[in-house]
């Protein structure tokens, strides 16, 4: 928080605070935008933003979530607390993504506009990526309410650079989204420094909060051998993929590592549970190592079917060349298997090599092979491993954590727009006092001019 602002809420906006606590006491009415949440699952920004939404209305918050209708789901619902209002997309066809995208940003503005005038002005709106930065940007003007963006990922890492238009466009968007932002929000200290490369943002306004997994997710669950047999015999060892079948999620790079794994191992199959638009060309990559049976393609997994995966998996691998967190690598360590990742970006600020998992030279086959070797080897070593990797998910990544530092970000957006609203306010003030001044030296001059004319008459 600048130093003028912490000024001007101490000393010239005391009133205005303690007017808002006493209506809010320390509950707030949050806005949510995000272009999906469950049912509606497409990414990482699903499970986060329902996760941190439920754990912020136990903390006593007002949490408001505005997001796209898929199939028969209901415009409304109450999901334990939370509002979640679903808008549909426009009846025409869009000519593209990007069309498609601002049409929902409409429905979305025309949504929120509805409930604002039903149950009065949010404290705060939360964007969810470049996806709903229009919304976000609209309702922040027309009610002067401040954003709080979280920005998962960008299309430069996505991409490994900026390459056609559709893509200089999303980046455009994206930077549109953190400068209208009073506070950014991102998962990891390799996020904060991308995202300071790319869009030239103030060291201070970028906020890492880590994102979290359900510590229950595990609860009662145990390896199921009827379920695992669908993907294994009870000799093998599985070694799991979990994620979507996409360039940047590095699953070529694994598959290239399974010859040198059977060669050292061979009682090992790799089960790749996901979909994606890299599914063709894995399957013949697979074919072409001649790997044949010892790759399984499970297809896309959801409910207890992924739970179920975690805990019939020995070694869970996300060799990731793009991972501005990694989700899925603590879903691994809370499921009590040890992970091998890359060492590339957010994962590997999560790992720590040989502590609470491996790593792996990010995009190299034979550095991933060693890593899986060295654990199906060393049952003592795996032990060690998830011991700590357990203890560590749920000292650092559990959600009453985060919903806190969360909170803390919202906090500092909401002063910092009453100190700027203060700092207007003064300038006008200012700018009102040296107008007045003006006239009165006017009236002043022309009235000893009138005087001296007088004298002379």
């Amino acid at each position: 928080m600048s130093i003028f602002c912490i000024q001007c809420i101490k000393e010239n906006f005391s009133e205005t605070k303690e007017n808002w606590t006493r209506e809010r006491g320390k509950s707030m009415k949050i806005l949510m935008l995000t272009w999906e949440y469950p049912p509606r699952v497409v990414g990482g920004i699903a499970r986060v933003v329902y996760d941190l939404s439920h754990r912020l209305i136990k903390d006593g918050h007002e949490v408001t979530v505005v997001t796209y209708r898929e199939g028969d789901t209901q415009y409304f619902e109450d999901d334990k607390g939370v509002k979640v209002y679903r808008v549909d997309n426009y009846m025409i066809n869009p000519n593209n993504f990007i069309d498609w995208i601002m049409q929902m940003n409409f429905n979305m503005v025309t949504k929120v506009n509805q409930i604002i005038a039903e149950q009065g002005k949010f404290d705060v709106i939360h964007a969810h990526d470049w996806l709903v930065a229009n919304a976000a940007k609209t309702i922040k003007n027309s009610y002067d309410i401040p954003i709080v963006a979280t920005i998962h990922a960008t299309e430069a890492g996505r991409n490994s650079g900026i390459h056609d238009e559709t893509q200089r466009y999303i980046n455009d968007t994206e930077w549109m989204l953190t400068y209208e932002a009073t506070e950014v929000i991102v998962n990891s200290n390799y996020m904060k420094g991308e995202i300071q490369r790319l869009f030239g943002l103030p060291f201070e306004k970028i906020n890492v909060v880590a994102n979290g997994v359900n510590l229950n997710k595990f609860s009662g669950i145990d390896r199921d051998y009827s379920f695992r047999r669908r993907y294994a015999m009870d000799n093998e060892k599985i070694i799991l993929f979990m994620g979507r079948l996409v360039y940047e999620k590095g699953v070529q790079h694994l598959i290239s590592a399974m010859p040198k794994v059977l060669a050292g191992y061979h009682d090992a199959k790799l089960v790749i549970a996901g979909r994606g638009g890299m599914m063709d060309q894995l399957k013949a990559q697979a074919d072409a190592l001649g790997l044949g049976p010892k790759v399984y393609f499970a297809g896309y997994m959801s409910g207890k079917d992924v739970e179920k995966m975690y805990k019939a998996a020995d070694i869970s691998v996300f060799p990731s060349t793009y991972e501005p967190f990694g989700i899925v690598a603590l879903e691994g360590m809370l499921a009590e298997r040890p992970v091998v990742v890359s060492d590339a970006c957010g994962l590997g600020e999560i790992v720590d090599h040989r502590e609470t998992g491996m790593k792996s030279y990010c995009g190299n086959p034979n550095s991933i092979a060693d890593s899986i070797l060295e654990l199906l080897y060393n049952p003592e070593l795996c032990a060690n491993i998830v011991k700590k990797a357990k203890a560590k998910v749920k000292n650092n990544y559990n959600w009453t954590k985060i919903a806190q530092d969360t909170h803390f970000t919202y906090q500092k957006a909401i002063c910092e727009t009453m100190a700027e609203r203060q700092r207007h306010q003064l300038e006008q003030e200012k700018a009102l006092k040296a107008k007045k001044a003006k006239g009165a030296e006017k009236e002043i001059t022309n009235l000893l001019t009138f005087k001296k004319r007088q004298a002379y008459a």
